[in-house]
């Protein structure tokens, strides 16, 4: 049997020694995106930290970057053993640069890094963080119920061992808007709702039936993105739902 017929049929790698060229693209593809995308993230919220309305909310936002900073380690050091150059790879990139407000790139990467698009747009002080942090978090975590099934064995270790607490970031996005909302300074939450679901939404990709087909063959994909596009819409909506709030 052929690696790619073992693949086929729900075979699993455990090693970069026995990963055939095109599945060793791909799979840097898949993880260059999430180290790039968790890193963008921290960078972003790390700037909003200082804009909290308390303590317990800074240390929760502090959390966050810390937490998603060491995801980012994480899968980092995995594409090391590819050869990777790690140090180099964690620094020479603007994790902290972002598009104008009013852009709009749809789901196109940038030129500097793999980041998803949602993470070129800027957020608009602390309310508009915690915002983008739920719905961003929501769909962070219904793809890591698709990556966590990827035939590469360290990488699906890596992934079931980060969704728990990529949850816990959402539960703590949807806690902050509930306190916001409480106290009286949620400003204009459904503004930013408005603005961030579309973006988020984008970061599901596009689509593409042929090149699904092809991730999926080599087990690097699993859910197409409609369902997994929908599943996201119903707990997106579900989340604002319970702190009254409502979907675009």
């Amino acid at each position: 049997m052929t690696i790619e017929d073992y693949l086929a049929q729900g075979g699993v790698l455990t090693s970069p020694a026995n990963v055939p060229p095109r599945y060793r693209a791909e799979l840097m593809k898949l993880m260059a995106s999430f180290v790039d995308s968790e890193l963008a993230g921290a960078a972003g919220f790390a700037d909003i930290i200082n804009e909290g309305p308390g303590i317990k909310e800074r240390i929760a936002a502090a959390r966050i970057v810390l937490e998603k900073t060491d995801h980012a380690d994480k899968v980092l050091t995995l594409m090391g053993d590819f050869g990777a150059d790690t140090a180099r790879y964690a620094n020479h990139h603007p994790w902290a640069a972002r598009l104008d407000r009013d852009a709009d790139i749809g789901a196109r990467r940038g030129e500097r890094d793999m980041r998803l698009a949602v993470f070129n747009y800027p957020l608009a002080g602390w309310a508009d963080a915690v915002v983008m942090n739920l719905l961003m978090g929501r769909a962070v975590v219904v793809q890591l119920g698709d990556m966590q099934m990827v035939s590469y064995q360290p990488l699906a270790g890596a992934f079931r061992a980060i969704a728990p607490v990529e949850l816990r970031h959402a539960e703590l996005a949807e806690e902050g808007l509930a306190r916001l909302i409480s106290e009286g300074q949620g400003g204009d939450l459904q503004a930013s709702v408005a603005y961030w679901w579309p973006r988020v939404a984008a970061s599901f990709g596009q689509g593409d039936t042929d090149r699904f087909d092809q991730l999926r063959a080599m087990g690097l994909r699993h859910a197409e993105r409609g369902a997994l596009l929908s599943r996201w819409q119903a707990e997106a909506e579900a989340a604002l739902s319970r702190v009254g709030l409502a979907a675009p």
